[in-house]
Formats: C-alpha cells, sequence, structure tokens
C-alpha cells in the first residue's frame, strides 16, 4: 500500500483549519498516512499551540506569504508520502475518501493526478465539480462540469479522464511531480494547479475524476466572492497560463481578444456594479505581465 502524505495550507483561518483536521480524523481509515498543515504568515501564529494540541502532525511556518503554490511547495520538500493530496483548509472529508482516490493511481500507473467530486458545504446537495473540459487556449476559457447543479448522480460514471483537476482537492503522484516540477509559485493565487496539469500532462501523464469519491468546500472562505484580491489575480494569472501554455497563434489570438473584448466588458460591469477600483487593479494585473518575465518570482501584489 502507498503511502499518502495529506498537504493544506492555513492563512489566517486557524478554526477552519482545525475543522478541516477533525473531519479528517472523524473519517479516516486509510493505513498510512501523513498530514502536513503549512502556515503561511498568519498574523497571529498558530503554530506553537497546535504543536500542543496535535502532536502527531507536521506544522510548518513561513514567516513570508508564498501564496497557495509557495505554501503546498514547502510541504512537498518534507512530505514523506508516495501520493500527495493537496486539500484546501476550508474542505470537509468523506469516509474512504483517500482510499478511493489512491485506488486509482494504483491501478492506474499513467494517472498523475486526480480529483474526486466536489460539493458545496453550505448546500450539500449541489455540484461544485465533476470534472473540466478541455481549454480553448485562444479565449482561455473551458468549463467546469456539473457547477451549481443538484446533484442527482447524473456524473456518477467511471473514473476517467478530465481537462483538469480542482485544486481545492487533488491527489498527485510523487513521481509525476519529479518529473513535471512543482507548482509555479508565481501564480501566487488561481490558476496554478490548472497550470500543474497543463505541466504534469506534458511530462506523459494523464488528468482524471473520480466521481465516487467526494469532498465537501466551503469555497470563498480565503478571499470572499468578491474581492479586488481575487479580480487581480484571476486577471493578472489568467493571461500568464495563456504565456506559460499556449501555442504562438493562440497567444497572439488571446492578446487581441482580451484587450479588445474582455477589458472593456470588465470595466463596464466594474462600474455598473460599482465596484470602485477594479479598473485599476485590471490595468496593474495586464501591466505585470508586460513587465514581469515568464519565470519571474515577483508576486506583483499591488495592495
Amino acid at each position: 500500500m502507498k503511502s499518502v502524505s495529506i498537504i493544506t495550507v492555513n492563512y489566517n483561518q486557524s478554526f477552519v483549519t482545525e475543522q478541516l483536521l477533525s473531519s479528517i480524523f472523524a473519517t479516516n481509515t486509510y493505513p498510512d498516512i501523513e498530514i502536513i498543515v503549512v502556515d503561511n504568515a498568519s498574523k497571529d501564529n498558530p503554530v506553537p499551540a497546535w504543536k500542543i494540541q496535535y502532536p502527531d502532525i507536521t506544522f510548518i511556518r513561513s514567516d513570508v506569504n508564498l501564496g497557495f503554490a509557495g505554501g503546498n511547495n514547502l510541504a512537498v520538500k518534507q512530505a514523506k508520502g508516495d501520493y500527495l493530496f493537496f486539500v484546501n483548509n476550508d474542505t470537509e472529508f468523506t469516509p474512504n475518501l483517500i482510499a478511493q482516490l489512491a485506488k486509482i493511481l494504483d491501478e492506474h500507473p499513467q494517472v498523475g493526478m486526480v480529483s474526486p467530486k466536489i460539493r458545496y458545504f453550505d448546500q450539500p446537495d449541489m455540484l461544485q465539480y465533476a470534472g473540466f473540459t478541455p481549454m480553448n487556449y485562444y479565449v482561455m476559457r473551458n468549463h467546469c462540469i456539473g457547477q451549481f447543479e443538484t446533484d442527482k448522480g447524473q456524473y456518477d460514471h467511471a473514473p476517467g479522464p478530465t481537462g483538469y483537476i480542482h485544486g481545492a482537492a487533488m491527489l498527485v503522484r510523487r513521481e509525476a511531480i519529479d518529473k513535471a516540477g512543482m507548482m509555479a509559485e508565481n501564480f501566487f493565487l488561481y490558476y496554478e494547479e490548472m497550470d500543474w496539469c497543463d505541466h504534469i500532462k506534458r511530462a506523459g501523464y494523464e488528468i482524471w475524476v473520480e466521481p465516487a469519491a467526494l469532498i465537501y468546500h466551503k469555497e470563498s472562505v480565503s478571499v470572499g466572492k468578491v474581492s479586488g484580491l481575487k479580480e487581480y489575480f484571476m486577471n493578472r494569472n489568467r493571461i500568464l497560463f495563456i504565456r506559460r501554455n499556449a501555442s504562438l497563434q493562440a497567444r497572439l489570438f488571446f492578446y487581441v481578444y482580451f484587450t479588445t473584448l474582455v477589458v472593456p466588458r470588465n470595466m463596464i460591469n466594474y462600474l455598473r456594479k460599482g465596484y470602485k477600483g477594479f479598473t485599476g487593479l485590471l490595468f496593474k494585473a495586464i501591466w505585470w505581465n508586460i513587465t514581469e518575465s515568464k519565470e519571474s518570482t515577483n508576486l506583483g501584489y499591488p495592495f
């Protein structure tokens, strides 16, 4: 049996992280796991108290907020598992979750990453994720399968390939990480897992979804449903993703599409909804991509 490292990142949400840990303890029956929690420079350091409360868990404290990718990468460097299960701290486990996902990697060596089906925690019958369609690199668009639908079992098919995993819960083969590298830290927040999927696919692996496995997600606990932080990084990283993964032809088309259609549309929406300052953040997101190199680690955080 392969060992599994469960990895999560905390940022100013100690209680939420503790709820995740409680759900792991209450549901897990997989015999060979370790749990690693990275605190990403929370204002009040919870790690000393956690080490006393949870002596069997590995805690890593970063004095700098490294973002989603950077925080997870810290844990990767210390993780001992054959499989690494990256989960958002605002998720809740269900019984047999790890075993069902690990079985996919056990039985299908060509699979590098697998995600479970995801439902919204506050609306537990509503789907958030049952797979992704492939990416249209010309307009940077794809579709999250099942999102906002009532789960009536309509996607409970056999496990199989999907366009992308979901970053809230992804089991990754250690060998795939060794070949493709860790997540790109210059994304900081949003799209880094999709970028990672493309790199792992280019390393020769498939990306799967396992609908029989289920996890609940408290979506938008970290950032909020509407925030300047989210808007900035969604725009900035949408461009960065294309720069890193699309063909030259697709990149050129996307740049024209984004500047002539997306930018005006977003500006109109900001004005209509009264989102003050969002237009400036949109242009900061574009400017970052103009001034920063492809592999820059400058996070471009404008606040």
